[in-house]
């Protein structure tokens, strides 16, 4: 599993698809720090990317880590909807 990292100067964000979420069982602990669009969450970096890391762990899944090129400007990400557990039960 490769987990892609998009930053602006300010922060970063791990894209992963709302259904891994349900499938680890951490769809309700993620905050709405992170945001989503379409079928894929962008979890926040300090907070809620850790749980998903956790959470492969503890399961025995391997991911690697695909960094794209940091953007000075705001992400558009930041223009997505906020997480909300409720949409991403549906996934």
């Amino acid at each position: 599993m490769i987990i892609t990292i998009y930053a602006d100067s300010a922060h970063a964000w791990g894209k992963v698809k709302k259904s891994l979420l349900n499938k680890l069982g951490i769809a309700e602990a993620i905050s709405c720090y992170s945001y989503q669009r379409d079928e894929y969450v962008y979890l926040e970096e300090d907070c809620d990317l850790p749980k998903l890391f956790d959470a492969l762990d503890a399961q025995g899944i391997k991911f690697d880590i695909k960094d794209r090129l940091a953007r000075y400007a705001p992400s558009k990400i930041r223009t997505y909807a906020p997480y909300d557990v409720v949409e991403a039960r549906g996934a």
